[in-house]
Order: structure tokens, then C-alpha cells, then sequence
């Protein structure tokens, strides 16, 4: 397969993922010719970003599509597969999904019936269509393929200027993990930071201004130098009088964030220590420290 036999493409699932994908294909040289999604809302701005032919039925949209873009829900990907591999005209064509902790399984029907498969997730998150298309670009692609769909998917993800990244379906949840980790749970992080300088009267406005450079300094660091030579703080300095302070206004004022805070303190001992910056007694003084404080909040 190559992009001369393999330029027009079904999209089944006109979310945002799907939209921001289905534009930037188009922008680089293949064809939308369908578009399915139940919702009409969701065909209706699917149009707005590509054109090509809307389907409420999975089946109608893939009959003359030479490659099949799933692009659901992760609970639906299989069932919306099954729906398609229905389709004889499915042999020979090319099915993939876009799910960053799903594996190949998730299109068992389709490989049966004679698709060549293959997952290609962007490392990218999406908080908007317009916002996603303009992050894709330079990104990597995670790529879980058969024989028969590898190249294809490479040379889709080149097409869409991303690098690809070749993982097996059994390292799949963890490479999403860790994805989740690095954006995710980052915001979550922000906004605990956020909550606790409201509670000493900043706004919103306010604490942005003032914990963003702080947080862009870090993230230039570890471009830089690396994760473990950027760690700085009380925790790499060994300075346990301030981690104590920390634990007691924390337990005091905001609670609900107790565990949070000493369990990446926990987490920061091991890379204060790769550093070099703790001896093994700090060590074993500062997880006594943080330990008693997450054994206290439990025992509650």
C-alpha cells in the first residue's frame, strides 16, 4: 500500500480527534470521502473542516474508502469494527483507530474479515479541533501495526509531519500512561497549585501570572539539561524544616491535598538521590518525614 492506492478516507467518529486528524489528512493530500458520527451537530462541523459525504451509519461510509479512520470513544472503537468488518467491501482495505492505550484486539473483526490493521496515536492533547490541528504537526505518533499495515501508517504519520514511534500492543497502556501523566495530570497539578494561592487571595488571573514562569523556567531546564539535573528545592537541598512546614500548612489549611504533596515528595527523594544531592541518611530522614505524613492523613 502506498498513498497513490491508498488516498481516499472513512472517518467513524467526527469528534475532535477525528475533525482535527481528517483536516490535516486533507491539508496533506488524501480525501475525505465519508464521514459517520450518530450526532448531527457532529457531521454538520465535521463539514466545516472537510468535505466529503456524512453518514449516520458506520457501513455507508466505508464502502468506498480505500482506508477506515476509527476514531470513537475507546469503549466503542471494537463495536464500531465489528459494525464495519459487516461490510464485505471491508477485505483489503486499511482499518485503524486512534486509541493511545488500545492494542491491535480492538480490531479483531476487521483483521477477519481481511483488513490490514494498525493504531496511530498522536502524543498530542486536544482541548480543541483548531488548537489540535495547529500541535499535531511535529508531534509523535505512536504506531501498533501488522506486516501488512506498517509502512502505510509510517508513511501516514510522515504525511501528517509527525514521527513515528513504533510500540507493541503490550506497551501500549503504559506509553498512554505516561502520556496521561505528562498532560493530564499536569493540569490537575496546575490546578492544585491554583487552589492553594487562592486560598492565601490571589485570583485566578493573579496565580497564573505568578506560578507560570515558574513553571515554563522548569520545563526549559529539563529541555536543556534533563529532568534529574533540573530538580532544585527544599527536598534536593535536604532542608527538612521547611518540608515540615510545608506538611503542617498543608494538614492545616487544605487537606484534601496532604497525600498529594508527600506522595510526589516520595517520588522526589528518589530523583534528589540519583542527583546526588542526598546522602543515604537525608534520604531516610526525609521519607520518615513524608511517610508519617501520608500515614497520618490514612489514619483518619
Amino acid at each position: 500500500m502506498n498513498k497513490r492506492h491508498l488516498n481516499n478516507f472513512a472517518i467513524i467518529g467526527a469528534g475532535m480527534v477525528g475533525t482535527a486528524i481528517g483536516f490535516l489528512l486533507r491539508k496533506a493530500g488524501y480525501k475525505i470521502i465519508a464521514i459517520a458520527d450518530k450526532s448531527p451537530a457532529a457531521r454538520k462541523r465535521a463539514l466545516l473542516y472537510m468535505k466529503g459525504e456524512t453518514f449516520l451509519k458506520s457501513r455507508e461510509a466505508v464502502q468506498k474508502a480505500d482506508c477506515i479512520l476509527i476514531t470513537t470513544p475507546d469503549d466503542v472503537i471494537s463495536s464500531a469494527c465489528k459494525d464495519i468488518a459487516l461490510c464485505p467491501a471491508i477485505k483489503g482495505k486499511l482499518v485503524f483507530h486512534m486509541s493511545g492505550a488500545g492494542g491491535l484486539d480492538l480490531l479483531d473483526a476487521a483483521k477477519k474479515a481481511g483488513a490490514a490493521v494498525a493504531s496511530v496515536h498522536p502524543l498530542q492533547s486536544f482541548s480543541s479541533i483548531d488548537q489540535a490541528i495547529k500541535n499535531i504537526p511535529g508531534s509523535y505518533f505512536a504506531i501498533t501495526a501488522d506486516k501488512k499495515a506498517q509502512a502505510t501508517a509510517r508513511n501516514i504519520v510522515r504525511d501528517l509531519k509527525g514521527i513515528p514511534l513504533l510500540i507493541s500492543s503490550d506497551q501500549k497502556p503504559l506509553y498512554h500512561a505516561a502520556a496521561c501523566l505528562a498532560s493530564n495530570y499536569l493540569v490537575s497539578l496546575m490546578n492544585t497549585v491554583e487552589s492553594i494561592y487562592k486560598s492565601i487571595g490571589l485570583n485566578e488571573k493573579d496565580a497564573k501570572a505568578a506560578y507560570l514562569p515558574l513553571v515554563y523556567g522548569s520545563l526549559k531546564n529539563i529541555e536543556n539539561s534533563g529532568s534529574i539535573p533540573s530538580l532544585t528545592g527544599p527536598i534536593a537541598r535536604g532542608d527538612f524544616g521547611t518540608i515540615k512546614k510545608h506538611i503542617k500548612a498543608i494538614n492545616k489549611n487544605m487537606p484534601q491535598y496532604s497525600s498529594l504533596y508527600s506522595s510526589l515528595g516520595l517520588i522526589t527523594v528518589k530523583v534528589a538521590q540519583q542527583k546526588g544531592t542526598l546522602n543515604a541518611r537525608q534520604v531516610k530522614t526525609m521519607n520518615a518525614i513524608l511517610k508519617g505524613a501520608i500515614n497520618h492523613e490514612q489514619s483518619k
